[in-house]
């Protein structure tokens, strides 16, 4: 279904992890995702299909559909009736036939044979089964059966109601600009919502062909999987040709009055529709569709099946995109883009979700899953070729390095969790197939795919594909039929494997989980050991996990990346012996090329010594996500207490030499994590020092300003690096981003739609009382809800305690035109950003709390506002500040807050400071005495190259 919006795409950011006090440092993500369907964690179930369970039982099965709607949609009316009719064949003698059904009624239903030349009606009694959502057809003469291989047609009539929850049949709606209410239906099937809109084998591996004609208003136009029957279509009624055989989940159909922009390449038409008057936003979305498709035909060799390829933005789409064959659905802001006014991360998004959506045509449509238990067999391809799409149609984006600090580190965050559940996985009821949208389903099969694409190299996996497409196209597969089809190619490309492809790659699908890789190397002979076990974050914890992990490995004497294929193989067991290396004792080992294998290497000490001396002299002897995912690991390994502090910062300090978007991106994420705890330390200008000598040279290079031809990614670390540049506090960053602002504010100079937050945040940090209070007064008038919530993070970014208590105090105003929930967002955006902020917070509500509880009685804003302050609490002094304000609160207005505020906020608090007891102290003293280095040497070094020099001058004197 929906992709993982990568998103914005945030890369893991900070807060508190979940697995003890050195896990806290980052919390697995999963929010990126677009599709969120439920969050059911349980224990596998036995498929046993019993009278019991929630699958249909398998005594028929569906053919062909028939189904016709009747809707006015158009004048906002939400009852719609409708008609089915199935060609069945019985399977096995019968005395009913079980379809699915969820919120529909006043069923009718009879049943004609096509077995014979004159077939009577049979009149059926119609039962429901609410729980499993059966309709259960039965004749209402007793003696009637079905006999086995009989092939039946049952019509079935029915009303239904147009939901308003973005499920099923629903209806949906948008405002013009002259405010007038425009009402359109549409559909989101997936998982279980088909039977909303008709009666049906609710199930994926009962693929059908669909005839659908939908009856509406004249003035209102219908689209769907297939063209239009031209014959059968007149006004108010839209016919559209038969599908091949499809799953239900991927019908779909959209009444409204949509505009569209189309396209064709190589023969294949494409239209994108949205609302009126947005056409000239829709080109970007064209025109990827228009390239990622024709990529992925490429790279399979197998041509898109239909005879159209739609894509729709909907205004309301929970899903976040949908993949219904020959008509993709997306939020529409997912589809919308133009130069001027959006960023170049939206740009991207929007050819990666089209590609994941895309991937799915073939990946889910064309071929699809028995049984949700194998969900990642079409969401982990459909991620994975989100970016090989993207690299295949856009290969100056360097689209693998987002991929990294996204869909592969999440996997890894989240693969780690207790709660971690096997990629195949069975469930059963709609709740569990919910729950299954997940990291399991999507981010971590990508990362297995990825992995094995490289390991086999990619004309195997290519090879594989298309075998896998070619043989099972219009069918239902599981996991065994790709095992099958990669191994047939492996076996014709001569890929020799040390074992099956089915034992590899199913020893990473059917259990949780990745390993350990433990490096130890035999310096004076030149090989090494590689040890496996599954990663947890109790370093002390033991298990027997163990996989089939390829492995490849490059060295200082052979940095060369260019071939990803395996090398060596753990065969599923604890260890392996690599004594064919032979690696020089001064040489550095790393394991990985490209980080395309999913698992975490640890080393000795002597070998991150090794890598920390060549990232500092010749970081492009490591490749780039090689270097991204060393620091990454290493700061994994520093949070579990596997590695102290000093491994990590001495990695960390060759980043004055780094400018790729991947490593930067993860030493954001690291240096934001430690930034967060450190600002309230008298110490703290020790760790931004750091930070900024770090950045400094790579931020003046890139600045504020987007570059004419600049590399595409570049784009993306210039976000980056303003932020954490501002954040620590470099003068440059400040002076470059107030400027900028400046210049928009006064002059109207345009800020690129990219950089606008960074540069309103950095630029309003020291900024002048004008222009900060230009920018609060923008608040109060704009009518813009995007700009609005912009300014309102962006004046919380202030360093100046006199503009935070004018802008804290605004939330009091009733005059400044600031809605409820703007009101209460001010102090979040004040506290969250600095620990100036989060004193002006404790200021403005020791004075104020009783009014700013008041604003809103509901939600308690107080109670909130002192939770939210308690998470960055990192300092015994602002403790006592905020427990002696939480008593007074509790003391004197119980009734604007809950029972437990004192106990979250001591829990909070108790972590940050729990945190900063076992990371505060090594950190400090290893920043001090880098400094003390630092400063130090340069000077020594020049004295003595002065003294040397002099001496040297004076004997040659003395000699001539």
């Amino acid at each position: 279904m929906a992709m993982w919006l990568h998103n914005s795409c945030l890369l893991l950011l900070l807060l508190l992890a979940a697995v003890g006090l050195q896990a806290r440092l980052i919390l697995p993500q999963d929010d990126g995702q677009l599709e969120t369907k439920g969050t059911f964690v349980g224990t596998p179930r036995v498929d046993d299909n019993s009278a019991s369970n929630y699958r249909l039982p398998n005594n028929t099965a569906p053919e062909s559909y028939t189904v016709e709607l009747w809707t006015n949609v158009h004048n906002g009316t939400q009852a719609f009736n409708g008609s089915v009719k199935i060609d069945l064949q019985v399977l096995e003698l019968s005395s009913s036939i079980t379809l699915h059904y969820r919120q529909t009624s006043n069923f009718t239903a009879t049943i004609i044979s096509r077995d014979t030349v004159s077939p009577v009606a049979i009149e059926l009694d119609v039962a429901t089964d609410t729980v499993r959502e059966f309709l259960n057809f039965t004749p209402k003469v007793e003696t009637v059966t079905f006999a086995a291989n009989t092939n039946w047609t049952l019509s079935i009539l029915y009303n239904g109601t147009l939901r308003s929850d973005m499920g099923g049949f629903y209806i949906s709606r948008y405002t013009d600009d002259d405010n007038v209410v425009h009402y359109l239906a549409t559909t989101q099937f997936e998982s279980t919502n088909a039977r909303h809109a008709f009666p049906c084998y609710d199930e994926p591996a009962r693929r059908a062909n669909f005839t659908i004609t939908i009856h509406h208003d004249p003035s209102y136009t219908a689209i769907g999987n297939m063209p239009v029957n031209a014959t059968a279509t007149s006004s108010g009624v839209t016919a559209f040709q038969t599908t091949p055989k499809m799953s239900t989940y991927l019908v779909a159909f959209i009444i409204s009055d949509f505009e569209s922009t189309g396209g064709e390449l190589n023969g294949l038409p494409q239209r994108v529709f949205s609302r009126k008057g947005k056409q000239d936003q829709q080109e970007w979305a064209l025109w990827s569709g228009l390239v990622v498709e024709s990529s992925l035909a490429g790279y399979f060799g197998v041509p898109f099946a239909l005879p159209k390829l739609d894509q729709a933005g909907i205004p309301d789409f929970s899903a976040g995109a949908m993949e219904n064959w020959g008509l993709a659905t997306y939020r529409e802001q997912y589809m919308w883009w133009n130069k001027q006014n959006s960023t170049i991360n939206l740009k991207t998004n929007i050819a990666n979700i089209i590609g994941h959506e895309y991937a799915h045509m073939w990946f889910g449509d064309l071929v699809s899953i028995k049984w949700w238990t194998y969900l990642w067999l079409k969401e982990g391809f459909a991620t994975l070729f989100s970016y090989e799409s993207n690299d295949i149609a856009f290969p100056e984006w360097n689209t693998y390095q987002i991929y990294h600090v996204n869909d592969y580190n999440s996997a890894l965050l989240n693969d780690a969790l207790a709660s971690a559940t096997p990629m195949t996985h069975y469930v059963q009821t709609p709740s569990e197939i919910s729950g299954r949208y997940n990291t399991f389903s999507y981010a971590k099969p990508a990362s297995v795919l990825f992995m094995f694409k490289n390991a086999w190299s990619d004309p195997v996996f290519r090879l594989g594909l298309n075998k896998y497409l070619s043989k099972n196209q219009y069918t239902s597969c599981d996991e065994w039929d790709l095992f099958a089809s990669l191994q047939e190619a492996a076996n014709e490309q001569g890929l020799t494997l040390p074992t099956t492809v089915a034992n590899i790659f199913s020893s990473w699908s059917q259990q949780a989980g990745y390993p350990l890789l433990t490096v130890e190397r035999n310096y004076a002979a030149g090989t090494f050991t590689v040890k496996q076990q599954r990663y947890v974050a109790d370093k002390e914890a033991t298990n027997q996990n163990t996989w089939y992990v390829p492995i490849n490995f490059a060295t200082a004497s052979s940095p060369d990346y260019r071939n990803t294929s395996a090398s060596h193989y753990l065969l599923n067991v604890s260890e392996l012996a690599i004594t064919d290396a032979q690696i020089g004792s001064d040489d550095w080992l790393l394991l990985n090329k490209q980080s395309s294998g999913y698992y975490r290497i640890l080393y000795d000490n002597q070998n991150y010594r090794l890598l920390a001396q060549v990232l500092a002299d010749q970081p492009y002897k490591l490749h780039a996500r090689n270097r991204a995912q060393l620091l990454y690991d290493t700061y994994i390994f520093l949070t579990t207490g596997r590695l102290g502090h000093s491994t990590l910062f001495d990695l960390l300090t060759y980043l004055r030499n780094e400018n790729e978007y991947a490593p930067w991106s993860t030493a954001n994420t690291i240096l934001t994590v430690f930034d967060r705890y450190l600002r309230g330390d008298e110490q703290y200008s020790h760790f931004s020092n750091f930070v900024v000598e770090q950045i400094d040279d790579i931020f003046n290079r890139l600045g504020v300003n987007e570059i004419p031809g600049e590399h595409y990614l570049n784009n993306y670390l210039r976000v980056v690096l303003v932020s954490l540049a501002c954040q620590v506090g470099s003068e440059s960053c400040y002076e470059q981003s107030a400027q900028k602002l400046k210049q928009f504010l006064l002059n109207g100079i345009p800020i690129e739609p990219t950089v606008r937050t960074q540069a309103f945040c950095g630029g309003l940090r020291k900024a002048e009382d004008d222009i900060y209070n230009r920018v609060l007064q923008n608040l109060g008038s704009s009518a813009d809800a995007t700009d609005r919530s912009l300014f309102v993070s962006s004046l919380g970014c202030s360093q100046v305690p006199s503009q935070l208590e004018t802008f804290l105090s605004s939330s009091l105003d009733e005059s400044n035109g600031l809605t409820d929930s703007e009101r209460t967002s001010l102090l979040n955006a004040a506290y969250s950003r600095s620990e100036v902020g989060l004193t002006a917070s404790l200021d403005f509500l020791e004075s104020k709390w009783r009014d700013y509880a008041q604003l809103n009685g509901s939600t308690k804003p107080v109670d909130l506002a002192l939770r939210g302050i308690a998470t960055y609490v990192v300092s015994e002094k602002q403790q006592t500040r905020l427990n002696a304000l939480v008593e007074e609160v509790k003391t004197n207005g119980p009734e604007y807050v809950n029972d437990d505020l004192s106990t979250t906020v001591d829990t909070r608090v108790k972590a940050n400071l729990d945190w900063l007891a076992v990371h505060r102290d090594p950190l400090i003293t290893w920043l001090s005495a880098y400094h003390t280095k630092d400063n130090g040497s340069p000077a020594l070094t020049t004295s003595l190259a002065t003294i040397l020099a002099t001496t040297l001058t004076l004997l040659l004197w003395q000699l001539f």
